[in-house]
C-alpha cells in the first residue's frame, strides 16, 4: 500500500471523469449503464460525488450499503452535470489528503469503488480507455490479494498480465492465468459473468469462482463485454 501515492490514484479517477463527462452531450448520461442496470451514467457521477460529500459530513451510517449510496443518488436525481462536478472538485481535494489515514479494508474499498465506477462510466458512454492507469495497477493488486485468499490450501495462481507476472496465494502455483489486469479487476468487482471468466486462458486447477471477491459483488448473470 504504501508504494502507491493514494491521493493521486484518486484525484487521477477524478481528472479523467470529469473530462469524459465534459466531453459529452448530456443526453448520453441519460442512459442506462450496461455495468450498473439501475444507474444512468450521471446516477454513478452521482454516486462518486456523494461518496466524497458524505465522507466530509459525517453521512457515514450504513456505509457502503445498498441504502447508503441510493441517498446519494436520489439527493442528486435534478442537479445539473455542471453542478455536480462543481461539488466534486469541492469535496474530493478535502478527501485525497485523509486517504492514507483510512483504514487500510476503507481504503481499499474507496479507491476500488472509485476506478469501478470510472469504468462503469465509461461504458454508459461507450469511451473505453485508462485501462493502464494507477489505479488500475492499484485495484488489481488489492483485488489479486483477496483471489489469492479465496483459493486458500488450493494453490498459487500465476497470472501472466501485460505488466509481467503475479504469484497470488501460497504454495506452489496449480493454475496458470493469462489475461489482463484490467479484466482481472473487472471480474473480481462483479462485472464479469461466471461464464466469461471460465472462458479465459486457464491452465490447472482455475476455481473460477475464487476470481469474484465476495465483499464487493457475485458475478453478472449475463455477459458484459468492454
Amino acid at each position: 500500500m504504501t508504494d502507491y501515492d493514494l491521493a493521486r490514484i484518486y484525484s487521477g479517477v477524478r481528472e479523467r471523469v470529469t473530462a469524459l463527462v465534459r466531453g459529452v452531450d448530456t443526453e448520453r448520461l441519460e442512459q442506462m449503464a450496461p455495468a450498473t442496470p439501475e444507474w444512468r451514467g450521471r446516477d454513478i457521477l452521482a454516486h462518486l460525488v456523494g461518496t466524497t460529500a458524505d465522507v466530509i459530513e459525517s453521512r457515514l451510517d450504513g456505509v457502503a450499503s445498498d441504502s447508503w449510496t441510493k441517498a446519494q443518488v436520489e439527493a442528486r436525481s435534478s442537479t445539473s452535470i455542471e453542478d455536480l462536478l462543481a461539488e466534486w472538485e469541492h469535496f474530493s481535494p478535502q478527501v485525497e489528503p485523509l486517504i492514507n489515514d483510512f483504514p487500510t479494508r476503507m481504503q481499499v474499498m474507496f479507491l476500488v469503488d472509485a476506478v469501478t465506477h470510472e469504468h462503469d462510466l465509461r461504458g454508459a458512454i461507450n469511451t473505453p480507455g485508462a485501462r493502464d492507469s494507477i489505479a488500475i495497477a492499484f485495484g488489481f493488486d488489492q483485488v489479486s490479494f483477496g483471489i489469492g485468499r479465496q483459493r486458500a490450501e488450493s494453490g498459487a495462481l500465476r497470472i501472466i498480465h501485460e505488466a509481467g507476472e503475479s504469484f497470488v496465494g501460497t504454495g506452489e502455483a496449480t493454475a496458470t492465468l493469462r489475461t489482463t489486469r484490467f479484466e482481472i479487476l473487472r471480474a473480481a468487482v462483479g462485472r464479469r459473468s461466471a461464464s466469461q471468466i471460465a472462458m479465459w486462458d486457464w491452465d490447472g486447477l482455475s476455481l473460477t469462482e475464487t476470481v469474484v471477491i465476495e465483499m464487493f459483488a457475485p458475478p453478472r448473470a449475463t455477459d458484459l463485454n468492454e
